[in-house]
C-alpha cells in the first residue's frame, strides 16, 4: 500500500518553516498576532499530515490503495487552493459574456498601506468600494461610455518579496447595458461597447479613485474607526490627519490598465492565476539553511527579472502572516452586471443583446478551443488512481490525533 496520496511534494514547504522556526517566531512576535494569524500557523503546519486524520483510498477498479491525509482548508494555505480554484472557475464560467475583458489594478500608496496593517478590515473594504465606485461612475458617465458594466475584483495584499502591498485586480467587461449618469439601466437597454483595446483613461481612473478612497478614509476617521500604531500615533490628532490627507491628495496614485484579453475562455484562464493565489507558493521556496530562507521572486522594478531573496525564518514568517485576512473578510467580490443580488436579472438582457456576437464566435471557432478546458474542473486536481487512472474510490476513515483543529474556511 502506498503511503502517499499526493504528487511529488516540493523539497521545501511553508509548513516545514513553521514547524522548525514557529516557536522562536512566536516568542518574538506572538503578542502582536491576531487569532486568525495564530490559527493560520497551526493549520498550515498540520495540513495533510496524520494530525488531521485522513482516509485510505482503495481503487474500485484495480484494488490499489493509498493513504490520503486531510487538508487544513485554510484559505491562506498554499496546498489547499487548486481544487477550490477549479470549482470556483467552473461556477464563474456561467456568468461570462462574449465580450472583450479588461484588467485594471488599483494600488494603495505606501503611506496608507502602513496604516492598513493596523486597520485591515476597514481599509481593505474601502479599497474595494473606492475602486468599484470609480469604475461604475466613470463607465456610467455618457462622456466615457454611458453603460453599467460588470466587475469582478480580487484582493491581493502582497508583493513578490512578501512586503505589504495592498491592491485589487479588477476584471471588467468591455461594455455594458446603457444607463443614465446615476448608473440606472435603461428600461429598454442597448449594449454599449468600449472602443476596441481601450477601456477608460488611466489618469482619470487614478484621480477619481484617489478622491473616493481618501473621502472614505476621512469618514472612517470621523467615525472613530481607525487605530493608529506607534509610528503613526501622531495622526490621531485631527489637524495632523487632515494635513496627512492633503499630502496624499497631491500624490499620483497608481492605477494600471493592462491590455485587454479576448473572450470568456481567455478571461477564465487569466482569473485562474489570481482568484485563489496566496502570498507565496511552495514552489518558490529554494532552501532553508541555518535559519535563513531563500526564495524566488520577480522584480517588477527591474524589467520583471527573476531574482533570489534571503530572509531570516522569523522575518519570513512575519511578512507571510501580514497577509492573513480578518475572519469572514470576502476577498472576491462582484459589482454592476455581475453583482450577486441582480446578476441573473441583468445578464439575461445582456446575453440577448450580445447574441449576434456569440453566434459569430461559434461560427469562427466550431471546435472547442483548448482554453475552454479552463471552464471545467481540471482532472489533475481530482482524485485518480496512479495505477489504472480510475476515479472510483472506496474510503476507509482514519482517526485524527487528539487536539488537532480544523482550518478557517471563511
Amino acid at each position: 500500500m502506498s503511503t502517499s496520496a499526493e504528487p511529488k511534494r516540493p523539497a521545501l514547504e511553508v509548513a516545514d518553516i513553521i514547524r522548525q522556526h514557529g516557536d522562536a517566531f512566536l516568542a518574538k512576535y506572538g503578542s502582536h498576532l491576531t487569532a486568525e494569524q495564530r490559527r493560520a500557523m497551526v493549520d498550515l503546519s498540520l495540513c495533510r499530515t496524520a494530525a488531521l486524520g485522513g482516509h485510505i483510498e482503495r481503487c474500485a477498479d484495480c484494488g490499489y490503495e493509498r493513504i490520503a491525509y486531510n487538508s487544513c482548508r485554510n484559505r491562506h494555505c498554499p496546498k489547499c487552493q487548486a481544487l477550490a480554484r477549479a470549482r470556483w472557475l467552473e461556477r464563474e464560467a456561467e456568468f461570462l459574456l462574449p465580450v472583450e475583458y479588461h484588467h485594471v489594478v488599483f494600488t494603495l500608496p505606501d503611506e496608507i498601506a502602513e496604516l492598513a496593517l493596523a486597520n485591515r478590515e476597514v481599509l481593505y473594504d474601502a479599497l474595494f468600494h473606492a475602486a468599484a465606485d470609480t469604475l461604475r461612475d466613470l463607465a456610467a458617465d455618457p462622456k466615457w461610455l454611458g453603460a453599467q458594466i460588470g466587475v469582478l475584483m480580487v484582493l491581493h495584499t502582497w508583493g513578490q518579496n512578501l512586503h505589504h502591498h495592498p491592491h485589487v485586480h479588477a476584471v471588467v467587461t468591455g461594455g455594458g447595458l446603457s444607463c443614465n449618469a446615476q448608473g440606472i439601466v435603461d428600461q429598454v437597454p442597448k449594449w454599449r461597447c468600449c472602443r476596441p483595446g481601450f477601456f477608460l483613461p488611466v489618469r482619470v481612473l487614478s484621480r477619481v479613485f484617489r478622491g473616493k478612497y481618501l473621502e472614505l478614509l476621512r469618514i472612517a476617521f470621523d467615525q472613530g474607526k481607525l487605530t493608529f500604531p506607534a509610528r503613526l500615533a501622531h495622526l490621531a490628532n485631527a489637524q495632523a490627519f487632515t494635513c496627512w490627507l492633503t499630502r496624499l491628495y497631491r500624490k499620483d496614485w497608481v492605477v494600471y490598465a493592462k491590455p485587454p484579453f479576448g473572450g470568456p475562455e481567455r478571461v477564465l484562464k487569466y482569473l485562474a492565476r489570481y482568484t485563489h493565489r496566496v502570498a507565496i507558493s511552495n514552489h518558490r521556496l529554494l532552501s532553508l539553511e541555518d535559519g535563513q530562507i531563500s526564495f524566488r521572486y520577480k522584480d517588477y522594478a527591474d524589467d520583471q527579472r527573476h531574482k533570489t531573496m534571503t530572509l531570516s525564518a522569523e522575518e519570513f514568517l512575519r511578512r507571510l502572516l501580514t497577509h492573513v485576512l480578518p475572519k469572514g473578510f470576502v476577498k472576491i467580490r462582484h459589482y454592476g452586471l455581475l453583482a450577486n443580488r441582480y446578476r441573473a436579472e441583468k445578464l439575461q438582457p445582456a446575453r440577448r443583446l450580445l447574441l449576434p456576437l456569440s453566434v459569430a464566435a461559434e461560427a469562427t471557432d466550431a471546435k472547442p478551443s483548448q482554453e475552454s478546458n479552463e471552464m471545467k474542473v481540471d482532472p489533475a486536481v481530482l482524485p485518480h488512481c496512479p495505477q489504472c487512472g480510475g476515479q472510483r474510490f472506496l474510503r476507509i476513515e482514519l482517526p485524527s490525533e487528539p487536539g488537532a483543529g480544523r482550518g478557517d474556511t471563511s
